[in-house]
């Protein structure tokens, strides 16, 4: 397991909650640009959580003002076809969508271009009542590059997807909601208090089941119904080998809060 750094020059890393880890993105005055050193950052921390025994949730976080304004353009504007292709640019951030441990992103403010991407890559989003979301890469003579065209389609659908992709228009919390982006909007103060509470809740549980369930609803992107129904049943039954299982259904027939030890 990675060792957790003493401090991270574009995050700030907390543990507000047994079981939770809020990493929170850091770099103020560029509006949380996503830069190579802060996804490293990022990563870095995510995984280390990710293998942590001690840690059921992580909750990523930006400022009030933007959770991630995008990816920073001043850093790739120079940059050659060469250079991009050669290097694979945005591979690594694959890896966030990678984690096995469930992910929250709760956004305030600006989520655009790979900020939008970043807070899809999470499994839960919920936002803050003065979000704003969007993929405006268009005005900049690009297309999304880490998961825009993809993940955003299969939240909203073809034509809003198009709509965002083409336009390059935001929509707020409320349209984000009503699309399927996000799960829940709350007031912005309130906001990562919120979702840390549901990180709790989430840690709460087997971590066993928690992380099989994140599996098996994510491989539904990627298989037919009966393949997938094939495989929820697999890993239903892969459960009963467990001793969360055993655990969980005592303490349901015993009428008793189940302590599950993640095995």
């Amino acid at each position: 397991m990675s060792s957790l750094k003493s401090s991270y020059d574009n995050i700030i890393v907390s543990e507000p909650s047994p079981g939770v880890a809020l990493l929170t993105l850091n770099r103020p005055k560029a509006l949380n640009a996503l830069c190579d050193a802060l996804l490293d950052d990022l990563i870095h921390a995510a995984n280390h959580f990710d293998k942590s025994k001690e840690c059921g949730a992580i909750v990523i976080t930006g400022s009030d003002k933007a959770f991630a304004a995008g990816a920073d353009i001043k850093e790739m504007s120079s940059r050659k076809f060469d250079e991009v292709f050669m290097k694979n640019m945005f591979k690594q951030w694959g890896d966030v969508a990678a984690i096995e441990t469930p992910t929250i992103a709760a956004v305030n403010g600006f989520a655009l271009g790979g900020g939008c991407e970043l807070a899809m890559m999470c499994d839960i989003m919920i936002a803050g009542d003065k979000a704003k979301f969007g993929q405006p890469e268009i005005n900049l003579g690009v297309i999304p590059g880490c998961g825009g065209t993809q993940r955003l389609i299969r939240a909203v659908g073809k034509s809003k997807a198009m709509e965002m992709c083409l336009t390059g228009n935001m929509i707020g919390a409320e349209q984000a909601e009503r699309d399927g982006l996000v799960c829940r909007v709350v007031p912005a103060e309130s906001l990562v208090d919120e979702a840390v509470k549901m990180g709790s809740k989430i840690a709460s549980k087997s971590q066993v089941a928690a992380k099989m369930a994140k599996e098996t609803v994510n491989a539904a992107y990627e298989l037919n119904l009966a393949e997938g129904l094939r495989f929820e049943r697999r890993m239903f039954h892969a459960l009963f080998a467990t001793e969360d299982q055993k655990e969980g259904m005592a303490a349901f027939i015993e009428k008793r809060d189940a302590n599950f030890v993640h095995r």
